[in-house]
């Protein structure tokens, strides 16, 4: 034997602290440990009858330890299914030989005098029982060591990976040690390994009571109250919004649910440690599957020796499934109008005559429209001017979506806060008729899809595709902001610099995030110089035809699919592809603009009160100058800088300078209308006034 130490004899005088209870849990086990420690001082009296220190030592503790349960008159292993041991036991069927291995692996664990005790007899000195220890402890006879041996290969305890016998020496030389954290978990205390990876999750019910009925997920329900062995798998488009019908799912079964993020690459240690955790908690595994780049999935966990339900969770196709666990899979689907509208006027009371109207422009998840809804009370008490008005309007909502969804905006596409509106748009009637129908398409979908069933059914109903075809500087970006702005939502305008990509399958891949980032921030998708991407399909020549045609084909698919407001933005509307001609709702024509609508631009970009001479008359720049909005704009930029560098208020030689200039940035030989005929066009003006 080893030399003794001071922390067995020591121990002794704190031997009271085991029995001191904190917890039916932790009592139980702690009475289970303290009688074992009565059969471990008769075996220590049996093998050793001198007086050696080390062995008065640890019989001393021992005793101590055992009277401490022994006198107080209650029986060992009182069957209580809601102690994390009996869930333990009762789960794998474990047998009595298997809970005293178990209890001996932990009492390393419960008191450093059981850990110097067996360091004390270890050959190598660990603190660790050894299998040698335990069937000396637990077999009479030679048969018995055979079974205990047949047990530490093939037995529950350790094929569910509770229990491992570690080492490599000799068999009855290994140690036996308890799976990561599980024995502060035996005592009812919340200790989890590093590696299990435990995600905060809120519940969240409102506007999914339809979901919930549904014919599946009531069969799902039905499985998962049955606590029979089962795994259902939840997909979604975002393995996150699975999740969060899964916990959803799990409180309407009345089952407590526990989201784990599982890694890229798993092995059968972490599958042990989710399955043995989760078990003795009394918890379901909600775990959710990381999406996998490229072609690439992933290798689902088997968990075949849990014996209850699981729920996983992640994107439609994810992973391979394998193992003999029945199999129950709901596609999760996006809510219905109906149902968004419930959980608006759930979550935000006050605004329940407009919640068919937040639904339409907003059609989150019931944990985003909480989240979008605590952030709109906390700013609101934060916001005086606001005190003397209704609590909430449509343009706070806006506000906080907005500021959501900046935090989720990622590559490929640049974010605009939009501000211009109605006001600053100077188009024909019939454009802007068209623009205004498109927004009452995204807001009236409630009464045309849902009550009068129009394209019941068809994919992508819910989304708008629009075609800006026109001159560059005729308005179509900026009609795409007037167009956000009117929704309440931002413009995300697609970057084609970080999108298109020369490698094979990078640029469906960038576009898929796109699409994805503007779903998640519920925004306007503009592609400007859509012909680049869109353009016509060629016969294929060549690999790089055949690929580039593939990208063609991915975004018809995925435009079709898009639940929001896309617009497509060119000056060549001849290169797009007829495909995508078929998709679009509405195809907006920008012409150059009259010379009345020049006359209301350069009214539009002059600010109220700004300094301008008298020799200024902004029907004649108009008559003389057939240049668009964008000409317009800048020019008038221009000679507000003209004249301030000068000290002098913008005159009409300020605005002919930089008129000139813009005609020289485009290209364009300078046109000057002749003021005979200039004057004559604002006479005719004047009349139909």
């Amino acid at each position: 034997m080893n030399s003794p130490s001071t922390t067995i004899q020591n121990a002794v005088a704190d031997v009271a602290d085991v029995s001191r209870p904190c917890g039916s849990a932790s009592e139980q086990l702690r009475r289970e440990v303290g009688l074992l420690a009565g059969r471990f001082a008769s075996l220590l009296r049996s093998r050793f009858s001198g007086a050696e220190q080390p062995v008065v030592a640890a019989l001393a503790f021992l005793d101590y330890a055992y009277a401490a349960v022994s006198d107080n008159g209650i029986e060992p292993r009182a069957s209580v299914t809601d102690y994390p041991l009996e869930r333990l036991v009762l789960a794998f069927e474990l047998s009595p030989c298997e809970i005293d291995l178990l209890l001996l692996a932990g009492m390393a664990e419960e008191h450093e005098g059981y850990a110097d005790i067996f360091r004390t007899l270890h050959p190598t000195g660990q603190p660790y029982p050894t299998v040698g220890l335990a069937a000396q402890l637990i077999c009479g006879n030679d048969d018995e060591r055979v079974a205990l041996r047949e047990l530490l290969a093939s037995g529950e305890v350790t094929g569910s990976g509770v229990l491992q016998v570690s080492g490599d020496g000799p068999f009855y030389s290994r140690n036996l040690v308890l799976l990561d954290q599980l024995w502060p978990t035996l005592h009812g205390i919340d200790a989890w390994p590093q590696s299990v990876v435990r995600l905060t999750q809120e519940v969240m019910t409102h506007g999914l009571q339809q979901w919930l009925d549904s014919a599946d997920v009531l069969g799902a329900r039905q499985a998962l109250q049955s606590n029979n062995r089962c795994t259902v798998l939840l997909c979604a488009d975002d393995e996150a919004v699975a999740v969060q019908r899964a916990m959803a799912l799990l409180n309407a079964a009345q089952l407590d649910g526990l989201p784990i993020q599982l890694p890229q690459e798993h092995d059968a240690t972490l599958d042990a440690l989710i399955q043995i955790h989760c078990l003795v908690r009394g918890v379901v595994p909600v775990l959710k599957v990381p999406h996998q780049e490229g072609d690439k999935r992933a290798v689902l966990p088997v968990f075949s020796r849990y014996p209850y339900p699981l729920v996983m969770c992640g994107r439609v196709g994810c992973g391979e499934m394998s193992g003999e666990r029945p199999l129950v899979n709901l596609v999760v689907a996006a809510l219905s109008p109906v149902a968004l509208r419930d959980m608006w006027r759930g979550l935000l009371p006050e605004m329940a005559e407009q919640a068919s109207l937040l639904a339409a422009r907003y059609p989150v998840e019931p944990v985003h429209a909480a989240q979008l809804v605590r952030d709109l009370r906390f700013n609101h008490r934060f916001d005086a001017h606001d005190q003397a008005v209704a609590p909430f309007s449509i343009e706070h909502v806006a506000a906080r979506v907005r500021a959501r969804s900046a935090t989720t905006i990622g590559g490929g596409v640049q974010l605009i806060r939009p501000v211009a509106d109605w006001s600053q748009l100077v188009l024909a009637e019939a454009k802007l008729a068209q623009l205004s129908e498109a927004v009452n398409r995204l807001e009236l979908q409630a009464k045309v899809l849902d009550e009068w069933r129009f394209l019941n059914g068809r994919r992508g109903a819910r989304g708008v595709r629009m075609l800006f075809a026109g001159p560059s500087g005729t308005g179509k970006t900026l009609s795409a902001e007037v167009l956000a702005n009117a929704l309440g939502v931002d413009l995300l305008m697609v970057d084609l610099s970080k999108v298109v990509s020369k490698w094979i399958g990078e640029t469906e891949k960038n576009l898929a995030e796109v699409f994805d980032v503007a779903e998640r921030a519920k925004a306007v998708l503009l592609f400007d110089e859509a012909d680049a991407l869109f353009g016509k399909r060629t016969e294929v020549a060549d690999a790089h035809d055949r690929y580039a045609n593939l990208e063609t084909a991915y975004l018809l698919s995925r435009l079709e699919r898009f639940d929001g407001l896309a617009i497509l933005s060119t000056n060549l509307r001849q290169n797009i592809d007829s495909a995508f001609i078929r998709r679009l709702e509405f195809i907006v024509e920008f012409e150059e603009p009259a010379r009345e609508q020049r006359f209301a631009l350069w009214r539009c970009h002059l600010p109220q009160g700004v300094p301008v001479a008298d020799d200024v008359c902004l029907e004649q720049l108009a008559a003389q100058f057939p240049i668009v909005g964008g000409l317009i704009r800048n020019a008038a930029v221009a000679a507000a800088f003209l004249a301030a560098g000068e000290g002098d208020v913008i005159s009409k030689r300020h605005f002919i300078q930089a008129i000139r200039r813009e005609y020289e940035k485009t290209g364009k030989a300078y046109r000057d209308v002749s003021s005979a005929a200039a004057q004559r066009s604002i006479q005719a003006f004047n009349r139909r006034e």
